[in-house]
């Protein structure tokens, strides 16, 4: 719960904390990602094969300047391995001077797209291809220092480092060895010193420590190892005009300003989610404004070229280190990069004490925690693992910016590849043709999908039904004629949906469950209707309810259609509204829903019509009923008396909140039987025992587990939802009332979002779009755990009986979003959303 901030204490030029404690809370971060940032600047530079002042140039410019004119408050700039393979390649190729004048360019560069506002466009690329990108790069340091760390020299490229370590390993160097094998355990191994102890060692940076330890051992056990030298500043060479080939110097500007502006941007959105994972909401700095942050990027990067550094990007393990320290303003970024000022005047007699090995060990180890695990296993889950392993290859075997190409081009061919792939089927059962195409139905369909018509004989009954989200031209046009043919010859055709949802009929009849005067007819180039047939399993991406029961034998029904009755009350209320205008109630601060609506009605019987000038309230409903029994009981009626013989037998429960703008049957598809549904205001399941505890989702929870056995349980959230603004906007001293008294219940969705303990929750593909959304998705991942809770959930989940799954609904946009298995590369718990690859 949140509360409002004494008036004494004033926010920070930045939106952070209170400038009281804001200034000693940065000083503490700058100091330690100052110890981080100085092994790892010296570490990238050698690994470019630059001077190693280079590397503190870079840092103390991206600390400076990025730290300023940067549009993320707390992210750290600096030289970084996602720029190391390209540096490398260009000093080897131009020589070091004319890199730096390379960076000034590419700064320009960045500058230019900046002022464009084309930041967010970087973010449209594959991730596949970003973070193959950097895997590959991470690879290619990796085989490099690993021959520093044996004691030799690196090649001029990965292949060549493969090929030499053979040679390179009969001829080790001890001394380097033990000295990199020393920095590698101290490295991994200090986080996981047990006991006060180690709480006490790990303040300090496992890369610092590492360092020290490898130096402290190589100087006193005398070890003669080649070190660090830092010749005069006086002689630190400075940038010269670009020499060589236009085409290849403009190449290598493009690289540079395509690595460094990507990786700074994605960046960026990574710190705003760990901010928002470590601070309150209000402990926060803004967002990140993405082409601001850009335009320091290409000022750093012209500071640092200018005055002879490597290329700046921002680094995530500085912004986390400087997130996760308490920093509260930029303030810190820029302090640290001031300590490094100073460390590079003053530290020079100790920095030249540090081997060189120990930096290859460090930086060997940076190359490879680049290529994550974590990564691997989501684009795994996105079946984009072909681009993921085209983009790293090509860049071991070619170059960053050949790597990128190759990886958008392998992207390109596999979505081109699942948009032609469309299967197509014909089965006959009992007299009935049914054609079935799985995918788009694009004109590359059309060959098959003519083949397929022309083979149903004259006069026969066809159904065919689209499983997919998209029909061309073509492919209407042939439906369309292969239509008026097959009519002309005596015979018929259905036009379905997904699991025979109606579309069209060619003999003109009106499709079962639609209301008179509905359109029912398919145009080209649109999207079709679909519905699936199957309740949602953990993790898929399909949803619905129509098909959903568990007896067997028992096709999927379509005959009750529950947003055919609704659209047709909206028609007639458009119709009475302008004979009879009804004036809105206006929207009070206590309103929860964020759009007001009449409450539909049709045109009934005259006695509906006589009781609505009776008692409106009344007539409403007795409209609605009316247009009930009309239009939709004919259809449902056989099926709600084998459902009153038989039973009720319901697949899933499904647990969502009362706002009137949630229709549980029109957004699954279910019909009568489907779904076992508990609705309150915040779709909040009590927790067993907690103080006021509310037993009726209690027992409905054991009634639908023990009694009905259930398969699943779905909590769905949804967007703008009332009750977490309420929460947000709670304050401790109101007046209990039984509202607050039941949104107590909602009180630790509201503290896990705050929580640096829990995974963050965002839907795929984008950031929450503020806090009330935020604690919307946090709230139904809570939910979930106060179900496993329950004793008759937990007894069932550990039969393996029993699936829970998490929903969330934007009204505003009709889609629904499934909570996928696990955290993505971000940690985050992620809603994916439904029908759009179908």
């Amino acid at each position: 719960m949140t509360t409002a901030p004494s008036p004494s204490m004033t926010k920070g030029p930045d939106g952070g904390a209170p400038r009281a404690k804001g200034l000693h809370a940065d000083l503490s971060a700058s100091v330690a990602v100052f110890l981080i940032a100085l092994p790892l600047s010296l570490g990238i530079a050698l690994a470019t094969g630059a001077p190693l002042q280079a590397g503190l140039v870079a840092a103390a410019v991206g600390g400076i300047v990025a730290g300023r004119l940067g549009g993320a408050p707390l992210q750290v700039s600096g030289p970084t391995a996602g720029l190391t393979v390209v540096t490398a390649g260009l000093i080897q190729h131009y020589g070091w001077r004319t890199t730096c004048a390379i960076t000034v360019l590419a700064g320009c560069c960045q500058l230019g797209l900046a002022f464009l506002r084309t930041a967010r466009s970087a973010l449209m690329v594959s991730p596949a291809i970003m973070h193959g990108m950097l895997a590959g790069i991470g690879v290619t340091i990796a085989l490099a220092q690993l021959h520093i760390v044996l004691g030799g020299t690196p090649q001029s490229s990965a292949v060549a480092n493969v090929l030499g370590l053979p040679a390179q390993l009969a001829d080790l160097h001890p001394a380097a060895l033990g000295v990199s094998a020393l920095t590698l355990c101290v490295l991994l191994g200090w986080s996981r010193i047990p006991g006060r102890a180690g709480r006490a060692l790990r303040k300090v940076p496992a890369a610092l420590a590492a360092v020290a330890t490898a130096t402290a051992f190589a100087a006193l056990a005398g070890l003669d190892l080649p070190r660090v030298d830092l010749p005069s500043w006086s002689s630190h060479a400075l940038p010269e005009l670009p020499q060589g080939p236009v085409l290849g110097l403009i190449a290598a500007v493009l690289t540079i300003t395509l690595v460094g502006s990507v990786e700074s941007l994605m960046s960026s959105v990574a710190t705003d989610k760990l901010i928002a994972t470590e601070r309150g909401p209000g402990d926060r700095p803004p967002r990140a404004d993405l082409d601001r942050e850009l335009r320091g990027q290409g000022a750093a990067n012209i500071a640092s070229g200018l005055l002879g550094g490597l290329p700046v990007a921002a680094v995530a393990v500085r912004s986390a280190a400087n997130v996760k320290s308490g920093a509260a303003s930029r303030k810190s970024a820029m302090l640290h990069g001031l300590w490094v000022v100073l460390a590079a005047g003053l530290l020079v007699p100790v920095l030249d004490l540090i081997p060189l090995a120990a930096l290859a060990a460090l930086v060997l180890a940076v190359g490879l925690q680049v290529v994550s695990i974590t990564h691997l296993r989501t684009v795994t889950r996105y079946r984009e693992v072909l681009v993921y392993a085209a983009t790293i290859v090509a860049v071991v075997l070619g170059g960053v910016l050949e790597g990128v190409a190759v990886g958008i081009a392998v992207a390109v061919a596999l979505a081109l590849h699942r948009l032609a792939r469309t299967r197509i089927t014909l089965d006959e059962v009992d007299g009935v043709h049914r054609v079935l195409a799985r995918g788009q139905l694009t004109f590359l369909a059309v060959p098959r999908l003519s083949r397929v018509l022309n083979s149903i004989p004259h006069g026969a009954y066809v159904v065919v039904e689209l499983d997919g989200s998209f029909i061309d031209h073509a492919a209407y046009e042939i439906l369309q004629d292969w239509q008026d043919s097959h009519r002309a010859h005596g015979g018929s055709m259905e036009l379905t949906g997904r699991a025979g949802a109606a579309i069209s009929r060619g003999d003109h009849t009106r499709p079962t469950g639609t209301a008179p005067g509905t359109d029912t007819s398919t145009e080209p180039g649109h999207a079709f209707p679909t519905g699936s047939g199957q309740v949602p399993a953990g993790g898929s991406t399909a949803i619905g309810g129509a098909g959903g029961h568990r007896g067997e034998g028992r096709g999927p029904h379509h005959c009750c259609r529950p947003w055919t009755p609704w659209q047709n009350h909206c028609d007639h209320r458009a119709a009475r509204t302008a004979d009879h205008p009804v004036a809105p109630a206006a929207p009070t601060p206590e309103t929860w829903g964020t759009a007001t609506r009449t409450i539909p009605s049709a045109a009934g019987s005259p006695d509906a019509s006589t009781a609505a000038r009776r008692r409106p309230g009344a007539g409403q409903l007795a409209n609605g009923i009316s247009a009930f029994q009309r239009d939709t009981a004919p259809h449902v009626r056989d099926e709600l008396a084998r459902l009153a013989r038989e039973g009720q037998r319901p697949s899933q429960l499904f647990l969502t909140c009362a706002d009137s703008r949630l229709v549980t049957s029109m957004i699954t598809a279910s019909g009568p039987g489907d779904l076992f549904t508990v609705r309150n205001v915040g779709n909040l399941v009590p927790l067993p025992g907690a103080e006021a505890t509310d037993d009726s989702v209690a027992a409905a929870i054991e009634y639908a587990v023990d009694v009905l056995k259930v398969d699943s349980i779905t909590v769905c959230g949804h967007s703008g939802c009332g009750a977490m603004q309420a929460l947000l906007n709670s304050h401790p001293g109101a007046p209990m009332t039984p509202l607050r008294r039941w949104l107590r219940h909602g009180l630790p969705s509201l503290e896990r979002m705050a929580s640096r303990h829990h995974a963050w929750a965002r839907i795929a593909g984008r950031l929450p779009a503020d806090a009330v959304e935020q604690l919307c998705l946090t709230n139904v991942v809570q939910q979930l755990e106060h179900l496993r809770a329950h004793e008759s959930v937990a007894r069932r989940l550990a039969e393996g009986t029993l699936e829970l799954h998490g929903m969330y609904f934007h009204v505003g946009e009709a889609q629904a979003y499934l909570l996928s298995e696990g955290e993505d590369f971000f940690d985050c718990r992620v809603f994916d959303s439904v029908g759009q690859n179908a």
